[in-house]
């Protein structure tokens, strides 16, 4: 994964890299079709062919940039990982208030389980992966985790969210949102930031102490609750 990300990075400064970056973008594709594969068939429905098929590639072609359809399941895990981590650090020290730094994650979360990953779930057939990809994806899960319950942490510290268990309520949040695809149908009104709105309205209203409930509906209006109040 970063070997793409210096691709993409060098590709932008150096014309001459070009290949590089149409290579990591190919990847890519090849990454969001093959979540869309997994998410109607299921990882052990889906072949190498099929998600070659829906990219008018041929297996051949498609071999060259992944060996196997367990590497692929690999990247799906760890593209979204580094993206929600480099996004865990970046809220963790900006100065938003825990609330604030909850919601972002929440709707990041949701962001990536529907856009990026097509409605595919981040615990996705982890049995399938060997032991050394599988350790490496529970290290960054676990890493991400561990940021939430900080968050959660420092929001009962500051007397922000009620006292309770970070690792247990971090379980619920995580939880709710990977069980998306459960239900999730890309055919339907809700985009993306509606439903991850939704979901940081809910499950933070529950975090918050009496009286902080109030200052997060002005600063975060509900996009479910005010179209309801429209109809």
């Amino acid at each position: 994964m970063a070997a793409i990300r210096r691709c993409a990075m060098l590709s932008a400064e150096n014309p001459m890299s070009e290949s590089a970056h149409k290579y990591a973008k190919r990847r890519l594709e090849i990454l969001k079709s093959a979540a869309a594969a997994f998410r109607r068939h299921g990882y052990y429905g889906s072949t190498v062919g099929s998600i070659a098929r829906a990219l008018r590639m041929n297996k051949g072609n498609l071999y060259y940039y992944f060996r196997n359809k367990e590497e692929i399941l690999y990247f799906c895990h760890d593209y979204s990982l580094d993206l929600l981590l480099e996004l865990l650090n970046k809220t963790e020290s900006s100065d938003s208030p825990p609330e604030e730094k909850l919601r972002t994650l929440i709707v990041a979360f949701v962001h990536m389980i529907i856009d990026e990953l097509r409605g595919t779930a981040l615990t996705l057939d982890l049995q399938a992966l060997s032991p050394p990809r599988l350790r490496k994806v529970i290290a960054k899960r676990d890493k991400f985790d561990r940021g939430i319950r900080r968050i959660l942490r420092s929001g009962m510290e500051t007397g922000v969210f009620r006292p309770g268990d970070p690792k247990l309520l971090t379980f619920v949040i995580l939880g709710s949102v990977n069980w998306i695809p459960r239900w999730f149908d890309p055919r339907g009104p809700a985009h993306s930031d509606e439903i991850g709105q939704a979901f940081a309205d809910y499950l933070i209203a529950g975090l918050l102490h009496s009286g902080s409930e109030d200052r997060q509906a002005r600063r975060f209006p509900s996009p479910v609750l005010t179209r309801r109040a429209a109809s």
